[in-house]
């Protein structure tokens, strides 16, 4: 039996609504009726109800008072709400208070049928978690009271070495377990949902070490008809295994098989994933912390690969270095001339270098903020007017370190790669300012060759030197060799502040080959020479 309460003002409406509807046939029980939601609130404290039907505007408490009241005390009742038609864009925000569904008025009988029937599935679900976890409570209480507990934090307590290795052995075998073995090797598994990668509430947070437990009742039936080792929990929300035999490869099989068998079967009964690490051999019980931390690094990879894995460290490829620098330049270069297929297969294979490195978090992070500040200067290349791509970049700067997968992360830095390559193109939406960039580009990139010229560019872009220059001055407002000039000043003064280099190897370096030439034109663009320029800015 469903019950239903009703909250209109108007009782012609609520008349209306008891009428019309066979309660009896829909398995439901109209348990009251009221003009306001400050009635509605007093009822429902003192009586049962799954199901509110609610108008908006009444006076004393309204429907989205009522709502908001329901959902901090009740939030097992579900609502709904009746609006007029200019009402109705203001009940979705009710959408905070978990409304369930939204009427316009006039409501007719069939529709409100329609909408119950809806709520009491929403309802029976509700009432089949709760008893589930009211059934997992009591089984997770017995638990407690048992010695598997004690066993548990025993055998923690060996393999974290927060005890002398001694006393935790004799303490199992007091219990009749045995933990003589050629070798040993632990297995973890933590649940994806309950783990960092996922966003939880406070409910689901009291929820994971119930499902721990069950986690922990499937890990040990199975390995105990295995005869392959011992479960534990760890902690409250993981468990772990203490594999023990010969290592061989026909073990390490069946260890991998094991542990398939285990999330398969968790996956059955509660509908939940949990990854798994297993960490390597190790001969005696007192070195079981390093493969207990191995097999915790390899839980880590679930940032970079997602959930629902298995990752046995004996049979990674050996970790290595990673180095974007090729990747950058080719998405650098994408952006630069419009390239988006060039721009997306560089982005593509950042991701897979990132991933196959098998990096922490912290070095993945890196990497993304390399990739923003690439794309970032492509802009800044090309634009003066970059305030808010710059602003917006600085602050996913952050962003993507707060990220709880990489995926999330990465998804991040493409869209403002994205966007990066949207504004350039619709900067470079004509050819001839294409050009122009390509040029300025191309200068800055070779002003130190002294025998850079008209026709090095025009080559480059394939166009006559006629041509180019209409298109560079209309962009730039100068000639090709007065931006070279300036570009190659614009260095001179970097190294004549930054470097103690002679005034000779710094002509040389920015593209001129007669030292005596440089100081000419240094003093003409900037009114002193060279060293009286970096004696005045040294000094500073």
């Amino acid at each position: 039996m469903y019950r239903i309460l009703l909250v209109d003002d108007e009782i012609l409406v609520r008349d209306a609504i008891k009428e019309n509807i066979d309660w009896k046939s829909m398995d439901c029980q109209l348990v009251g009726d009221c003009e306001n939601g400050k009635q509605a609130a007093d009822f429902v404290k003192s009586h049962p109800v799954d199901i509110v039907l609610t108008d908006i505007l009444m006076p004393y408490m309204d429907g989205m008072e009522l709502s908001h009241f329901l959902h901090d005390n009740y939030p097992e009742i579900v609502i709904v709400i009746f609006s007029g038609f200019g009402e109705f864009e203001y009940a979705k925000k009710a959408i905070q208070y978990n409304v369930s569904e939204y009427m316009l008025k006039p409501v007719t009988a069939m529709e409100l049928r329609e909408v119950i029937g809806k709520m009491k599935e929403k309802v029976d679900l509700q009432r089949k978690e709760k008893k589930k976890i009211e059934s997992l409570t009591k089984t997770s209480q017995d638990y407690h009271k048992n010695a598997l507990v004690i066993r548990s934090k025993a055998i923690e307590s060996l393999v974290s070495c927060t005890r002398d290795v001694q006393e935790s052995l004799e303490e199992l075998s007091g219990m009749g377990i045995n933990l003589e073995a050629a070798s040993y090797r632990v297995a973890l598994f933590d649940m994806d949902l309950f783990s960092d990668i996922h966003q939880i509430d406070m409910e689901k947070r009291q929820e994971s070490a119930l499902m721990a437990f069950v986690l922990f009742n499937v890990a040990d039936e199975i390995v105990t008809d295995r005869n392959a080792g011992i479960a534990y929990q760890e902690g409250n929300n993981r468990v772990c295994i203490l594999f023990m035999g010969n290592r061989s490869r026909e073990f390490s099989r069946e260890i991998q098989e094991i542990c398939q068998e285990i999330q398969k079967k968790v996956k059955e009964v509660i509908g939940i994933e949990a990854s798994a690490g297993i960490g390597g051999w190790v001969r005696n019980p007192g070195d079981t912390i390093q493969s207990h931390n191995q097999a915790e690094k390899a839980i880590e990879l679930r940032y970079l690969l997602g959930g629902n894995l298995l990752i046995d460290t004996e049979t990674l490829n050996p970790e290595r270095s990673i180095s974007l620098q090729q990747p950058l330049s080719d998405m650098v270069d994408g952006i630069k001339k419009g390239n988006e297929a060039e721009m997306n297969q560089a982005l593509s294979v950042m991701k897979s270098e990132i991933k196959k490195a098998r990096v922490d978090k912290s070095q993945a992070c890196v990497c993304l903020q390399m990739i923003l500040r690439h794309a970032g200067s492509c802009w800044e290349a090309l634009s003066s007017e970059n305030e808010d791509l710059f602003h917006k970049r600085e602050i996913l700067m952050g962003r993507v370190t707060e990220q709880k997968t990489f995926k999330e992360a990465f998804k991040m830095a493409e869209d403002y790669v994205h966007e990066v390559f949207e504004r350039c193109s619709s900067l470079n939406s004509s050819s001839g300012q294409k050009q122009a960039v390509l040029a300025m580009e191309y200068i800055r990139q070779h002003y130190n060759e002294p025998e850079l010229g008209l026709n090095d560019i025009c080559s480059y872009l394939n166009i006559g030197t006629s041509y180019f220059s209409t298109i560079f001055k209309e962009a730039t407002g100068g000639t090709f060799l007065e931006f070279l000039s300036k570009t190659r000043m614009e260095k001179a003064k970097e190294l004549l502040e930054q470097t103690a280099l002679k005034n000779y190897e710094i002509a040389e370096k920015v593209g001129f080959s007669d030292p005596h030439y440089f100081g000419i034109s240094f003093k003409k663009m900037t009114g002193k020479t060279p060293t009286e320029y970096a004696r005045e800015k040294r000094s500073l």
